[in-house]
C-alpha cells in the first residue's frame, strides 16, 4: 500500500483528485456511521422495529437511484458525483442541528442518503475508467484501500473524541460535513467527460439478468451488516459509541491490506470464485451473529461477535467483483453505469424489504432468527454465483 501511495504522487491528475476525494469522503462517512446507531438510541430511544423501519427512508434513495440518474442524464459522472456529495453534506448538517423530532430526522436522513446512494455506481464507474487494461480489480482494490484508510481516520477520531475530548454528536456531524464538502470540491475539480442523451431510460436487458439477481441477493444480505449487526452490538451487548468506532478502525486497518489483495484475487481467479467464497463465509458469519450469545460465556460471546463483524466488514468489499462482472459482459460501454445504477435500485428494493421483515422477525421471535434468514440468503447466493460465466479473468 505504501508503494502505491508513492506512485500516486506521479499519477495522472484525475486519479489523484479522485483518490483524495475518496479519502475525504471515506473519513466523512466513517464518522457518521460510527456515531449514527448510538445517536438514534440516545436521542430517540427506538425499539428494534422502529430502528429497522428507519431503513425504509434510508434505503429508498437507493431504489430511486436509477430514476434520479436518468433525470440528471445531462451531468457527467464526475459532476453527478459532486452533486451527490453536496446532498450528503446538507443532509448531515440538518440531522445534526435541525432534527429535534423523529419525523424531521427521517426526512433529513432521506436527503443525506440520496447523495450517498447516487455516488455508489459512480464510484465504480470512475474507478474502472481510471484503471489500466487487465488491472481493473487492482485499481478498485487500491481505491477501496484508500477508503479504508479514511475509515480508520474517521472512526479513530470518533473514538478519541468521545472517550477523551468530550465530543457530542454535533461535533461528529460537523466533521462529517467538512469531509463531504472537501470531497465535493475535489470531484468538481475533475475534468468532466462528454455526455450524450441516452436513447432510452431505465431499460433492463435480459443479457444482464444474472447481474440483476446478484443485486437482489446483495441487497438482502447487505441489510444484515448495515442495520442488524451493529444493532446487536449496541443493544444486545449494551456497547457505547466508541465500540463501533473501534471496530471500524480495526476493520479499516485490515482493509488497507485486504482490499488491494482482494482486487488482485478477482483479476487472477475471477468473479465467480471470489463471490462464491464470500457466500460460504457469510453462512458462518450469520451463525456467529445470531448464536454466539447462546453458545459462549458473555465476554467471549461479545469478542466473537466483534470478530464476525470484522469478517463481515471485509466481505462487504466483494461488491467490486459484481462491478467487474458487469463490465466484462456489457454489450456496449455506455451500458456499464446504466446497469450499475439499475443494480443499486434493485439492491435497495430488497434491502428495504429485508429491513422491515427483519424488524418484524426481531420483535416476534428474537434477533437470532434475523441471522438465520441471512444464512438462507447466503446459501441462495452461492448457487446463483455458480451460474456466472465471464471471459478469461486476465481480460478486464
Amino acid at each position: 500500500m505504501t508503494t502505491w501511495l508513492n506512485r500516486l504522487g506521479t499519477a495522472p491528475r484525475e486519479l489523484k483528485l479522485f483518490a483524495f476525494a475518496s479519502l475525504s469522503m471515506g473519513i466523512a462517512y466513517s464518522i457518521f456511521d460510527s456515531t449514527f446507531n448510538n445517536f438514534l438510541n440516545e436521542r430517540y430511544a427506538l425499539s428494534g422495529f422502529q430502528r429497522s423501519f428507519i431503513e425504509f427512508p434510508r434505503e429508498l434513495p437507493g431504489f430511486l437511484v436509477v430514476f434520479v440518474t436518468a433525470l440528471l442524464w445531462f451531468l457527467c459522472s464526475r459532476r453527478l458525483g459532486a452533486l451527490s456529495l453536496v446532498l450528503s453534506f446538507v443532509g448531515v448538517l440538518l440531522i445534526g442541528f435541525f432534527a429535534p423530532t423523529y419525523a424531521l430526522m427521517v426526512f433529513f436522513l432521506f436527503i443525506y442518503s440520496q447523495g450517498q446512494h447516487l455516488f455508489m455506481p459512480i464510484a465504480s464507474t470512475i474507478g474502472m475508467e481510471l484503471a489500466e487494461p487487465g488491472k481493473t480489480g487492482q485499481r478498485l482494490g487500491q481505491l477501496n484501500a484508500i477508503r479504508n484508510m479514511a475509515a480508520i481516520g474517521g472512526s479513530f477520531l470518533v473514538f478519541v473524541g468521545f472517550k477523551y475530548l468530550g465530543f457530542t454528536f454535533q461535533h461528529s456531524f460537523v466533521m462529517s460535513a467538512i469531509g463531504l464538502g472537501i470531497a465535493a470540491v475535489l470531484m468538481y475539480s475533475m475534468k468532466p467527460e462528454d455526455t450524450t442523451r441516452p436513447r432510452e431510460f431505465l431499460k433492463l436487458r435480459k443479457e444482464y439478468n444474472l447481474f440483476y439477481l446478484l443485486n437482489v441477493l446483495s441487497g438482502s444480505r447487505k441489510q444484515l451488516f448495515i442495520t442488524f449487526a451493529p444493532w446487536v452490538i449496541v443493544t444486545i451487548f449494551n456497547q457505547p459509541t466508541q465500540t463501533i468506532a473501534t471496530l471500524m478502525t480495526i476493520g479499516g486497518v485490515i482493509g488497507i491490506i485486504f482490499q488491494p489483495f482482494l482486487g488482485r484475487m478477482i483479476d487472477k481467479l475471477g468473479e465467480r470464485f471470489v463471490l462464491a467464497s464470500e457466500a460460504v463465509l457469510l453462512v458462518f458469519v450469520c451463525l456467529g451473529y445470531g448464536f454466539s450469545k447462546f453458545v459462549f460465556p458473555a465476554g467471549i460471546a461479545f469478542i466473537a461477535v466483534c470478530v464476525f463483524y470484522l469478517f463481515d466488514q471485509m466481505l462487504f468489499s466483494v461488491s467490486m467483483a459484481r462491478s467487474m462482472y458487469i463490465k466484462k459482459i456489457a454489450l456496449q460501454p455506455e451500458d456499464i453505469q446504466a446497469a450499475l445504477s439499475a443494480g443499486v435500485t434493485i439492491d435497495h428494493i430488497f434491502s428495504i424489504l429485508v429491513a422491515l421483515l427483519g424488524g418484524v422477525i426481531w420483535n416476534a421471535f428474537g434477533f437470532q432468527y434475523v441471522f438465520l434468514l441471512g444464512v438462507v440468503i447466503a446459501v441462495l447466493n452461492f448457487f446463483v454465483v455458480l451460474q456466472i460465466q465471464v471471459p478469461d479473468p486476465a481480460v478486464a
